[in-house]
């Protein structure tokens, strides 16, 4: 399978890049289209060679002009068609531009095109979803509604066109109802919207078609994101100095763990450590340094009962991973206060965001040095907004967050974005597994971690997100993902940093 790119667009980016395709490029329109339907039909034929019969269900848009093709294609080799579109009696009249060009180009090639009757079984071995494509912005209906519904009532495998019918391009928000997808074959360029949120649910495996569209076309339109991937890790931690001293790595402090909380503190500074951290300090509660000391003797670990106490370890310190297990309490109020003054990088996770979001003139913060590492319940009490909302255009919400805070951003999920203000990134490795105790913590260390090996904050951020999702793949391939654990994950990141895996 071939690699997928590594930059991503927005839906008005892509027809941007169609556009300049045809119109600089010198390519038909209808030229494009054949060769995405070519590339459909392709795929079908290697995943099931021994399919007989296909359903092909279109709209009236260019999507459902690469139906067209697929169909015809599908004709010529012999296969027994099912050809449906979803309109009237006037739909082939209403088609315009290339979608016209192949409806009048499958119907010489023998294809019968049918409308869509829902009391009409789903006959083929084969479904292929045409629908709708990525200029779709409200909720699917009518019959576009029902035509979606029965492809996912059915156990054929289907195979989408471009996207997901009913999906946003931008978003990966589901719009009323969506195809659940085995595979979907997407043109051109990779649409943001494909890798977040409800997205990961629909789309199956993706696979990657540029139609042959020369690279001058990609140097003309803009990126909105990038997929981040093992080439970033290589990019951002060249080979060590062999003349290297602990001091060269830089010194991490964890701050967290009030009573009965340390085991979060301490998987933090374990990744710390194992991420190439030079020095780790560990300050929590007196009452967890021995379970620290056992579990992790690399760490140094120092009781703290009060702000006071924090300020010299601060001073030690080159970068603080501030709120694993720390609390909600006055032990945590103080921690807070003693790292409020500080100057220097600061990783805030867990209960750190939730002390923040309580501090007065928070969004007046505007340290370029912080990371922030919400996941969405954590961002959208820092939004004061409601998850749902926030979770409607992830990428927003990430730009929204960052602006506030003037730092780099991680916000956590399905398609997890760091993003500085200036760039964002997308990583969509990862699993269901992660969904445990624990992540997060192991998580904030590995950034700390990176942070004190003088990354900046948005590579230290985008490379720990990708380690970390990578080695939870790892994990659950081996193992499955149920059950999984946080410190499963260090053995395995260590491995991806150190660039063997």
């Amino acid at each position: 399978m071939k690699e997928l790119p590594g930059t991503l667009y927005t839906a008005e980016q892509t027809r941007l890049l169609d556009k300049t395709a045809i119109e600089e490029a010198g390519i038909p329109g209808f030229t494009l289209m054949k060769r995405a339907g070519r590339a459909v039909f392709a795929e079908i034929q290697k995943r099931w060679p021994q399919m007989k019969t296909l359903s092909v269900l279109c709209g009236g848009g260019n999507n459902g002009g690469d139906g067209f093709i697929v169909a015809a294609l599908a004709r010529q080799k012999g296969y027994e068609v099912q050809a449906r579109y979803v309109g009237d009696d006037e739909f082939a009249g209403r088609l315009r531009g290339e979608a016209r060009e192949a409806w009048l180009w499958a119907s010489g090639e023998g294809v019968r095109f049918q409308p869509f009757q829902l009391d009409e079984a789903i006959t083929g071995d084969v479904i292929v979803d045409a629908l709708l494509g990525t200029g779709l912005t409200g909720d699917v209906r009518g019959g576009f509604q029902q035509a979606v519904k029965m492809i996912n009532q059915r156990t054929r495998p289907v195979i989408s066109v471009d996207i997901p019918s009913g999906l946003c391009a931008d978003t990966g928000r589901v719009l009323g109802c969506a195809v659940k997808a085995d595979v979907t074959v997407t043109f051109i360029g990779l649409k943001q919207g494909l890798f977040m949120h409800q997205a990961v649910e629909n789309v199956g495996e993706l696979i990657f078609d540029s139609l042959h569209v020369p690279e001058s076309v990609y140097e003309q339109v803009s990126v909105s994101a990038f997929r981040l991937g093992a080439d970033d890790v290589a990019e951002c931690l060249p080979k060590r100095s062999r003349a290297s001293h602990k001091g060269s790595f830089g010194h991490l402090l964890v701050i967290g763990g009030d009573h009965g909380m340390g085991g979060a503190a301490i998987m933090a500074a374990e990744a710390a450590l194992s991420s190439g951290a030079g020095k780790v300090t560990l300050a929590t509660r007196t009452e967890h340094i021995s379970a620290a000391l056992m579990r992790c003797p690399e760490v140094m670990v120092q009781g703290v009962e009060s702000g006071h106490e924090l300020l010299a370890l601060i001073e030690q310190a080159d970068v603080i991973v501030f709120g694993p297990g720390l609390g909600k309490k006055a032990w945590a109020e103080q921690m807070l206060q003693a790292v409020w003054e500080t100057r220097l990088p600061v990783v805030v996770d867990a209960d750190g965001l939730n002390m923040l979001g309580k501090k007065e003139k928070f969004q007046q913060l505007s340290r370029k040095n912080w990371i922030l590492t919400p996941h969405p319940g954590e961002a959208a009490r820092l939004l004061k907004t409601e998850v749902p909302l926030l979770q409607r255009n992830r990428i927003m919400s990430a730009t929204e967050l960052q602006t506030a805070t003037g730092g780099t951003v991680v916000l956590k999920g399905a398609g997890t974005l760091i993003t500085d203000g200036d760039v964002m990134h997308l990583c969509n490795a990862g699993n269901p597994g992660m969904a445990s105790g624990g992540m997060g913590d192991v998580l904030s260390g590995i950034i700390g971690a990176l942070l004190a090996q003088k990354l900046s904050p948005v590579d230290a951020a985008r490379v720990g997100v990708y380690a970390h999702s990578a080695a939870a793949d790892l994990c659950a391939a081996q193992n499955g993902e149920r059950g999984l654990k946080a410190t499963e994950l260090i053995p395995y990141v260590r491995l991806i940093l150190n660039g063997k895996i």
